[in-house]
């Protein structure tokens, strides 16, 4: 009885916390609003990324504002931005830095490569080939790029915004499992709505406003990261994760006749994504604990990349999405 009168106390002070230091979000909601029209999911996906060091990668086909969404996101935020345009003949060093031979003292310098800054846009990531979007491996998982014999810590907070075109179309190149897991997200964009189009044909040529504003301090951010952190979950909703991530890996001893549609389950770093996410989701909503609906609203963008499904999956016309939500339906919840 006591610690359920301890655990009430905590989390009503938590709540405190969460409504003090989530101000800036209705703020930057509202700015990045001024340019991009009806991509509210998407906002809310790119907060949780930048309360929880994620990284994210958006798909949509050419003209839906990806490129344009990371960009005011960079600038809303007092943050340095680099955009790198991923393209077939680019070179790893191009991404990473090089070392470049001085005559003069006959040694060899250090050139850091666009990677030194805060946030990343790697904007259509798969059109360059396998060997420069691993360039970006040890950024995205150490937080620091080597370059020769040296190793450079990156700056802090670190977040690689990529975008990429369905792998469907001319000229991709589809990532590598490795690279798609350092990615807490995968967010897929659709076609804005008949209303939302009209909007945009208003918005558009001189309409659009011509600099977004600066309305996020980086310690106001950094607050938001901390109080995240302690946001309550109950251990039951640690298992409701587990048990959605094993389910991926073993799906027969949830009862879920999906084997053959599965090649690879989530990995280990796909439940701590989700913990956070789900921590990040309840910060969102003004809540100082966790629950089933926090996991089950950022579960498709946490594992719909991590989910390999296997030819038969393909022949039947069956995606990653389709798979995770028979899990979703049959995983007890808590």
């Amino acid at each position: 009885m006591e610690d359920s009168i301890v655990k009430s106390v905590d989390i009503n002070e938590i709540n405190i916390k969460v409504k003090e230091s989530s101000n800036w979000i209705e703020r930057f909601r509202r700015e990045i609003g001024r340019v991009i029209i009806g991509q509210n999911r998407l906002i809310d996906r790119l907060i949780i990324a930048l309360l929880t060091d994620g990284h994210v990668l958006l798909e949509g086909v050419p003209g839906l504002a990806k490129t344009l969404t990371l960009k005011s996101l960079a600038e809303c935020i007092n943050v340095s931005f680099k955009r790198v345009q991923f393209t077939p003949d680019m070179l790893p060093a191009d991404i990473t830095g090089t070392e470049i031979y001085n005559p003069k003292n006959l040694d060899f310098i250090i050139k850091k490569g666009p990677i030194d800054a805060n946030l990343i846009l790697a904007d259509e990531i798969n059109r360059a080939p396998a060997k420069v979007q691993s360039a970006l491996l040890e950024a995205m998982q150490e937080k620091q790029v080597t370059i020769g014999t040296e190793t450079f810590e990156l700056p802090k907070p670190f977040m690689v915004l990529a975008t990429q075109n369905p792998i469907e179309q001319e000229g991709t190149y589809p990532l590598p499992e490795a690279q798609l897991d350092r990615f807490m997200l995968k967010v897929v964009l659709d076609y804005p709505t008949p209303a939302e189009e009209r909007i945009i044909i208003d918005m558009g040529g001189n309409n659009l406003p011509k600099k977004i504003n600066n309305v996020v301090e980086i310690e106001e951010l950094l607050d938001s990261k901390k109080i995240v952190k302690e946001i309550y979950m109950d251990d039951n909703i640690k298992d409701y994760i587990v048990s959605i991530v094993y389910a991926t890996r073993d799906p027969l001893k949830y009862g879920l006749e999906i084997k053959d549609y599965i090649k690879i389950g989530a990995s280990p770093r796909a439940t701590i994504c989700l913990r956070d996410g789900a921590r990040a989701h309840a910060f969102l909503n003004g809540r100082g604990y966790v629950t089933p609906a926090d996991v089950k609203a950022i579960a498709p963008d946490v594992l719909r990349h991590r989910i390999g499904i296997t030819f038969e999956a393909e022949a039947e016309e069956l995606t990653s999405i389709d798979i995770l939500n028979k899990i979703l339906d049959t995983v007890p919840v808590p």
